[in-house]
């Protein structure tokens, strides 16, 4: 069992030191951050990318989600359930999203979320989602929608019934003073 463990310890090792000289490539080329992420299937390297936000003025091409979409895009498929991911630093809240989504089984991270933080990088979602005060500090006002609006969009990410029904069914409530309810759009 021990030598199975240190196996898995140096494949480890051998994919995320990939990773961080990706990350150094951010860095030295001026792509971005100083991240790195490599997308492995059956041991072998499918991708290996680095931050990308400055290059192609996106914000959302982290190491991460640029990794998940070239390792898609290879692989012509979107599930990812038979790779693992090394990322130099543990990803953020939008690149985990990502992550979840390509199914991918595994995924080893190098820096705590703390070291980039520390370096200047804020993920005020993070705090965000886990309920701190800190996240006020984005500038961003977040609100979910009331009224009919809200309603439509519930019912098309719920999918039980046509858009425009429930666009004419929440057109129904809101003319007669109707309080709007999962029900009465049935």
């Amino acid at each position: 069992m021990e030598h199975q463990s240190n196996d898995l310890q140096d494949r480890d090792h051998k994919f995320l030191t990939k990773a961080i000289e990706e990350a150094y490539k951010a860095v030295e080329s001026g792509d971005g951050g100083p991240f790195g992420a490599v997308v492995v299937r059956n041991d072998e390297i499918v991708v290996s990318c680095h931050n990308l936000v400055n290059k192609h003025t996106d914000p959302t091409a982290h190491a991460e989600v640029t990794a998940v979409r070239e390792a898609c895009t290879k692989l012509n498929q979107i599930d990812l359930s038979d790779c693992e991911l090394y990322t130099s630093c543990e990803p953020c809240p939008m690149c985990l999203g990502a992550i979840n989504l390509s199914r991918i089984k595994r995924m080893v991270f190098g820096a705590k979320a703390e070291a980039a933080t520390a370096s200047g990088f804020v993920y005020f979602i993070q705090d965000a989602i886990t309920g701190t005060d800190s996240y006020q500090k984005a500038n961003l006002e977040i609100i979910q929608a009331d009224g009919r609006d809200a309603v439509i969009a519930e019912q098309l990410n719920n999918k039980t019934i046509p858009a425009a029904a429930a666009e004419e069914r929440a057109t129904d409530c809101i003319c007669n003073g109707w309080p709007i309810h999962h029900h009465n759009l049935l």
